[in-house]
């Protein structure tokens, strides 16, 4: 009764309430690589290094702390494998170096942002049965790929599938400086003839899930390991799921595995809307165990040539599902930058502040100690922070330092509004001040996102009391550019 109730409300507010924004908030977007459709749109190295510098820039001006990256496409990778060869979007060539490792640029560029890096793994599909990737893991596993119309798939019924995604997703971790392990069609194929009980499937699922957070945590266990599960986990006693859900349909217990502490976040696609998509949200929320839970939100669903939703259902979405307190991930990047139905326009306002990523409580709680000898030294146009190290608690390889800044002192770190640059690496900043008079905080996290007691400074002196930008103070001012829905179609990439 309580969760009908709930439920009710929340249809209520859904057309009345503007959401305000928090401090801590997952705001993620799919980079999809399969056939270059979010990118690359060439095969120059030069060419897909500065597309993806402005995909980049264009989601942190609109408050995006999260890039879930295809890494392994369909059997290849675009980094340098010792298991997998080179996906084709690179160079239109499978197997052919583009002569740069994209996953570690895309990292790279990411932090420097101050945004999140996760490595997207698609698990059990591996291609056309012909094609590079699907031929050469025929060949080492004999009967390991199950042939199913013109695709191949890793049979999720034999230990090996575990085991050899362990693999992949251990040398990603040790390789790389991944914020996340983000996995893609971890469960069966809708076309898969199941021909073990419903709870068989589910165990031999999960157990794939078990072995990959295995190979993860030992190696970095600060690294989220996540995974992308059908948009509504099962039938609910009011609201039916249409025969596609993820626990029964396909034998995905993502929920379970939150329980389990298999899983440190979920993105549930729910390219949904109205009954089909609210009451959900509230079963994945309940059935969180305070865990991270990110809907993903079909804003592909906007273009004429998909489903030509109007951008008021998307708006909805993102209010309702903040005022549940979760965060949200768009399908998919370039119908986000494109602009379409001015979906980008939106979110910029919608994301008036930065956000940290929440916590990741169950694994560590203990946060490091506070910055010391926080300095500011005042100059003609900038102010220069700088301040000593913080000691990690935590046992991660680097701390991170949140920056905040506002005309009252001391600064109020729980306001959202008051951060003006998160995750930075360095030990100092220069801010431009614009002849105003700002008090500053400094804050440390660790690798699991636990955030210190923060160490004040005050203004050097009085400035002016003008309105203060936060996003052009640290992100600067961006180039005009004038935004268009695309004009052509981008294919849906296959889940």
């Amino acid at each position: 009764m309580k969760t009908i109730i709930r439920i009710i409300l929340l249809l209520s507010l859904v057309l009345t309430t503007q959401a305000q924004t928090p401090k801590h908030e997952v705001r993620a977007v799919w980079l999809t690589t399969i056939g270059g459709i979010d990118w690359p749109h060439s095969y120059s190295m030069t060419s897909q290094k500065q597309e993806l510098i402005r995909i980049l820039d264009q989601l942190q001006q609109a408050g995006i702390n999260t890039v879930l990256i295809q890494a392994r496409v369909r059997g290849t990778t675009i980094y340098p494998s010792s298991l997998e060869p080179w996906d084709g979007c690179l160079t239109g060539k499978p197997g052919t170096s583009p002569g740069y490792d994209a996953l570690q640029f895309c990292i790279d560029e990411c932090h420097k942002r101050g945004m999140e890096c996760h490595a997207w793994i698609v698990t059990i599909p591996v291609g056309k049965w012909n094609t590079l990737g699907c031929k050469q893991l025929r060949q080492k596993f004999p009967k390991l790929i199950v042939k199913i119309g013109e695709e191949g798939y890793m049979n999720p019924e034999k230990s090996e599938t575990g085991d050899y995604l362990a693999k992949i997703c251990a040398e990603v971790t040790r390789k790389y400086d991944v914020d996340g392990i983000h996995l893609d069609y971890i469960r069966y194929p809708e076309t898969w003839k199941l021909k073990v009980t419903r709870s068989q499937g589910r165990q031999f699922i999960t157990d794939i899930v078990r072995k990959i957070n295995r190979s993860v945590k030992a190696l970095k266990p600060w690294v989220k390991v996540s995974c992308s599960p059908i948009g509504k986990y099962d039938d609910l006693s009011r609201y039916k799921s249409g025969g596609w859900n993820a626990n029964t349909t396909v034998c995905q217990d993502a929920q379970g595995w939150l329980r389990d502490g298999l899983m440190d976040a979920l993105f549930p696609m729910m390219y949904f809307q109205g009954n089909n998509f609210y009451p959900f949200v509230v079963n994945w929320k309940e059935f969180s165990y305070g865990r991270i839970i990110a809907p993903g939100l079909a804003v592909y669903m906007l273009h004429p040539k998909e489903k030509n939703w109007s951008l008021d259902i998307i708006q909805r979405e993102m209010n309702v599902v903040r005022n549940e307190g979760l965060g949200y991930a768009f399908f998919r990047s370039k119908f986000f930058t494109d602009n379409t139905k001015s979906i980008y326009t939106f979110t910029k306002d919608f994301n008036a502040y930065p956000a940290l990523i929440p916590p990741m409580t169950w694994a560590k709680k203990q946060a490091p100690s506070s910055v010391r000898n926080l300095e500011i030294s005042r100059g003609m146009t900038a102010d220069m922070l700088s301040w000593a190290r913080a000691k990690d608690n935590s046992g991660g390889d680097y701390l991170l330092y949140n920056i905040y800044a506002s005309e009252t002192y001391p600064v109020n770190t729980d306001d959202a509004a008051n951060l003006i640059a998160i995750r930075q690496r360095t030990e100092s900043l220069s801010v431009p001040h614009r002849g105003r008079a700002l008090n500053y905080a400094v804050t440390a996290i660790d690798r699991y996102g636990n955030e210190s007691l923060a160490a004040f400074t005050p203004a050097t002196n009085q400035g002016s009391h003008r309105k203060i930008d936060f996003r052009s103070l640290i992100m600067g001012k961006p180039k005009a550019k004038k935004m268009t829905t695309t004009k052509k179609a981008a294919k849906r990439k296959r889940r």
